[in-house]
């Protein structure tokens, strides 16, 4: 379980092609100094497990099932990405409660100069969004500023932009959406006989 709050941005230090995905070492040394082998760690927004830590990195491996699923199958050498650590008894829940589950992808329609940005979405994300609701995209908790048919908007405040990758969005870069999980089970108790397709 995580809360969306990204405690570093990492980077792609390598990429190995392995018969069961691809492993990643991601060079993050505040995020390597709080890992052990075999503990959960979002690599934006995606739940992985890191199978080794060393000298300010640290590895996991992406099955095919992730890389289908969410943009980390695009990923190259060099690339950053958000990441955080699971959280732990105690700490404060500074954004939601965030599974690390990747619901779908979204693509950015359009970055504004204000850190407005909307965000296009399927019907299988947009039917859990409400205004003022929570999202994680690639990772970091953010609050749903607007709604279209299409598309959902998110307010980026200046700390957000410096400190996640998403201050670096352009129009068409696909991002990893994670809905809020308690709107779904809302909907499945309110609902026993639907089955959500996210």
């Amino acid at each position: 379980m995580f809360t969306g709050i990204v405690r570093e941005r990492g980077r792609i230090a390598s990429l190995e092609e392995r018969p069961n995905g691809v492993r990643l070492e991601i060079s993050a040394p505040e995020t390597a100094s709080h890992l052990e082998v075999g503990d959960s760690v979002s690599v934006s927004g995606a739940c992985l497990t890191a199978t080794a830590i060393s000298n300010g990195s640290f590895s996991v491996t992406a099955v095919a099932e992730t890389l289908g699923r969410t943009t980390l199958g695009r990923l190259s050498a060099e690339d950053d990405v958000n990441l955080e650590t699971a959280a732990r008894v105690g700490d404060p829940l500074g954004g939601h409660f965030v599974q690390g589950h990747v619901d779908g992808l979204g693509r950015v329609a359009s970055v504004g100069d204000d850190g407005r940005v909307w965000v296009e979405a399927g019907p299988e994300i947009l039917r859990y969004c409400v205004e003022k609701g929570s999202i994680a995209v690639d990772g970091v908790s953010l609050t749903i500023a607007g709604l279209r048919n299409d598309a959902f908007e998110v307010a980026l405040i200046p700390h957000t932009l410096e400190v996640t990758t998403l201050g670096a969005l352009e129009p068409g870069d696909e991002v990893n959406l994670e809905v809020d999980v308690l709107a779904k089970y809302v909907e499945k108790l309110t609902h026993p006989d639907t089955i959500s397709g996210a």
